[in-house]
């Protein structure tokens, strides 16, 4: 057991890291999304999604492109897992697109969208990489949103179905399984603050969305275990620290409602049983409907929790704000891996009930320059380095943490802000789709290769 960290890991320690340093049997992997990087969004019968529908609307993606192409991996999928698998991961985390096997989210699958993550998945285990797929990162059939989305209930248990089409495909070939990627970005960032699609901003709808998510969620587990019964089943929630800006009363006290809004509003329900209370007397009467026996159907066992983290939030009465001088990436947010192992721990004391973790996101965002063949990325360098310290950290502070999970593999599409920012360790050229390993993808190899 050692002290957790108080301050941020220096360069030097964390360059000593080693793969040996981690348990016996920890998983690395490298993790995509199928809108962020498939492209194909009108072949072989996939229907129209919501970020299909958003991307065409003025003004919702900065750079006004959209996901049509992306990276191509819908027809450089094996180019993509040699690459994979030349980095010398363990496991592989990939969305299914929902679109793909239901055009609109209900009816019979297509055999095409099966096939081609049928080939996906045999072409990671015939490479020895462990397939980890995530079932929902956010490309919802329009069809439903036309009929409420998330907010609609019916939508739950069209997402269970799908869930158990996908599950009885693939089966126990894929050794884990994840319902729903961060519901907080399908409901709160979707429906209240519009930023994401469908680009709404009604705290009604988007508290209703959040208590429809996890309610698919809650269904979708006995389908996929009645599908795949030897497969770990479990969730991936992105969890941002939310430190008040100060001492002051209000502050504390604007500081902690953004953790029940960020945080509480998911981590309760799955694992108490309960939905924040002060979450809800803020909300007064856009607090969403909660029916009987819902909340007993959203807190189903899962095998596993994933996390997503990225920095924190430094929040005030008067909102939040990126401390003054801190480092921060090309998306503005600031670099803070303390706070990656105060989360874990923080987890460990709050929810005894708490399944075993994985990071199943982790990365960063900086302005990339393909120069002479060579991507010389020493800013994420050190973002892994310092990540990967204090995740150590929170495992020898007896954190009960499997894996580690690098955001992204390679560049592709960012949602909202096109093709603007770059968290890969592989550059694309979007010209050309040429992949170029960057100095951080090298150096993520040879840490992976020390066995």
């Amino acid at each position: 057991m050692t002290t957790l960290m108080t301050s941020t890991p220096t360069a030097e320690t964390a360059s000593r890291l080693t793969r040996r340093d981690f348990p016996q049997g920890f998983t690395f992997g490298v993790a995509t999304s199928s809108f962020q990087i498939e492209g194909a969004t009108s072949e072989d019968g996939r229907g129209p999604s919501i970020w299909d529908t958003f991307c065409r609307e003025s003004g919702r993606v900065r750079d006004g492109s959209n996901g049509d192409v992306a990276c191509d991996h819908y027809h450089r999928w094996e180019e993509d897992l040699d690459l994979i698998a030349a980095l010398g991961v363990d496991a592989y985390r990939f969305s299914v697109a929902w679109p793909r096997i239901q055009p609109t989210g209900s009816g019979p699958a297509l055999t095409a969208g099966l096939d081609f993550y049928d080939r996906l998945t045999d072409g990671l285990l015939a490479r020895g990489v462990e397939p980890h797929v995530t079932l929902y990162h956010w490309d919802l059939p329009q069809a439903l949103q036309d009929a409420g989305g998330w907010v609609n209930r019916d939508t739950a248990h069209r997402f269970a179905e799908y869930a158990g089409i996908v599950a009885g495909r693939l089966g126990d070939r894929v050794r884990s399984y994840a319902t729903l990627n961060e519901p907080w970005c399908s409901s709160i960032l979707s429906y209240l603050i519009g930023e994401h699609a469908p680009g709404l901003r009604d705290r009604r709808l988007a508290l209703a969305a959040a208590h429809g998510l996890l309610l698919g969620h809650g269904l979708a587990v006995p389908e996929i275990r009645r599908h795949a019964p030897g497969s770990q089943v479990g969730i991936v929630l992105n969890l941002t620290p939310q430190t008040p800006r100060s001492e002051d009363a209000a502050d504390v006290q604007a500081a902690r409602l953004a953790d029940g809004m960020a945080n509480r509003l998911f981590l309760d329900p799955l694992l108490r049983g309960e939905y924040p209370q002060d979450v809800f007397d803020a909300a007064g009467e856009d607090a969403p409907e909660v029916r009987p026996g819902d909340l007993e159907t959203i807190g189903a066992a899962c095998d596993f929790m994933g996390v997503n983290y990225y920095s924190r939030g430094v929040v005030g009465a008067q909102g939040a704000a990126v401390p003054e001088g801190a480092p921060v990436t090309d998306m503005g947010w600031e670099v803070y891996p303390q706070g990656l192992s105060e989360l874990l721990v923080r987890l460990k004391t709050d929810y005894p009930n708490l399944p075993p973790l994985m990071i199943t996101e982790n990365g960063s965002a900086y302005v990339d320059r393909l120069e002479n063949g060579a991507v010389h990325d020493a800013e994420r360098v050190a973002y892994l380095q310092t990540h990967l310290a204090a995740l150590l950290d929170a495992v020898q502070a007896g954190v009960d943490l499997r894996g580690y999970f690098a955001w992204s593999l390679m560049d592709n599409f960012e949602w909202a802000w096109g093709y603007e920012k770059r968290f890969g360790l592989v550059y694309v050229d979007y010209a050309t789709q040429a992949r170029v390993l960057k100095d951080s993808a090298r150096w993520y190899q040879g840490f992976l290769g020390q066995r």
